[in-house]
């Protein structure tokens, strides 16, 4: 059984930084495609920033130069470092690991999707 936790999200002030970690449990996923998604209220999840199976980067033009998203394989761990946070990058932000970053991005669908609970991230002015 997969299990997809996130960590790190919390409250922090304008111009702040937060490390987001994504830990992937009961599946290898060095070759799988995997996300950071956003929710805001009264909108539309949204992705932050993916890698594609084929390692192609790709990040919301919001968060361009901002954010960054790497991943550790050994540790079967995903990241999304984020600097010069924002009000309006206050959400829940969610960890993907298969189709619907694939969707998000362009390329094959391999029929999995798994999806963390999400973690809290709110930016006060």
């Amino acid at each position: 059984q997969v299990h997809v936790a996130e960590s790190g999200g919390g409250l922090v002030q304008a111009g702040g930084s937060l490390r987001l970690s994504c830990v992937v449990a009961g599946r290898t996923y060095s070759s799988d495609a995997g996300g950071w998604f956003r929710q805001a209220p009264g909108k539309q999840r949204e992705l932050v920033a993916g890698i594609s199976s084929d390692g192609r980067l790709k990040y919301a033009d919001s968060v361009k130069g901002r954010f960054t998203i790497s991943r550790d394989n050994a540790q079967n761990t995903m990241y999304l470092q984020m600097n010069s946070l924002n009000p309006e990058d206050t959400a829940v932000y969610y960890c993907n690991l298969g189709d619907s970053t694939t969707r998000a991005m362009g390329g094959i669908i391999f029929g999995y999707d798994f999806w963390g609970q999400g973690t809290q991230v709110t930016v006060s002015s």
